[in-house]
């Protein structure tokens, strides 16, 4: 039984457009849901994750530090700040050829700053595009439901129309009922658009948030592998660049 009115009788009076329509909708609001769930998950975490980056430098050594990072979390392996922690240092045994590498290559005419920066914005580059990864599928989402829904409503106005043209009389009841059935289709894709565009743009300024962080950290790092010391108000404390690629 379905009333004469409503989803369910739009459903079963509808044709293979009409239906057609619906499954994209119900389709695409699916896995818009789907995206902002894992996409808000992950966002959790790796705010978790930058909540351990001061413990990081109030370690004892980097092995330390890289300690405390693991331990922010459970994910160890999917945390951004531990893994451009570790490039970084790999970067600085590379370059300095502490990790048993042959000398003599093209970027040892690098400075050691710039190889260093080299790599941590490599790193960070490479998990921007995780984080971004996505996103897309709300953008298209939330700019193409509307004119889905649009065109479900176009049709079945356009079928409302033959039908009235057909009976031979145009009076309230007879076009109340199928353009308002025709007009549901409009709301349903509102109501897939509306809440993609929403959880982009919330995606989107946590992601902001997460990389300001990450960034802030790869400046920090930078300072460290340089000159031996983190960046702060006195200025960083120099040191001899082998020691400290050699602490870590």
């Amino acid at each position: 039984m379905h009333t004469p009115f409503g989803l369910s009788h739009v459903w079963h009076q509808g044709d293979l457009i009409t239906r057609t329509v619906v499954i994209v909708l119900l389709v695409m609001s699916v896995v818009s849901w789907i995206v902002i769930a894992i996409k808000a998950l992950d966002l959790r975490r790796h705010r978790a994750q930058a909540r351990g980056c001061e413990g990081f430098w109030h370690s004892a050594d980097f092995a330390d530090g890289l300690a405390k990072l693991e331990g922010a979390t459970r994910a160890a392996e999917d945390n951004p700040f531990r893994a451009i922690a570790m490039e970084g240092r790999d970067a600085t045994h590379h370059i300095l050829h502490l990790d048993g590498g042959t000398p003599g290559q093209l970027h040892d005419s690098l400075d050691v700053s710039d190889w260093v920066t080299r790599s941590l914005r490599n790193a960070i580059d490479d998990f921007t595009a995780r984080l971004q990864s996505g996103l897309g599928i709300l953008a298209s989402v939330g700019a193409t439901a509307p004119f889905v829904g649009l065109f479900g409503t176009v049709w079945g106005i356009y079928h409302a129309l033959l039908g009235i043209g057909e009976a031979g009389t145009a009076t309230i009841d007879k076009v109340a009922g199928p353009i308002g059935e025709a007009l549901i289709m409009t709301a349903l894709g509102l109501a897939v658009a509306i809440p993609a565009v929403l959880g982009y743009n919330a995606l989107v300024r946590g992601n902001k948030g997460v990389l300001h962080k990450l960034n802030r950290f790869a400046h920090d790092l930078h300072a460290y592998f340089v000159t031996g010391a983190r960046v702060s108000e006195a200025g960083p404390r120099r040191a001899p660049l082998a020691a400290v690629a050699a602490r870590a």
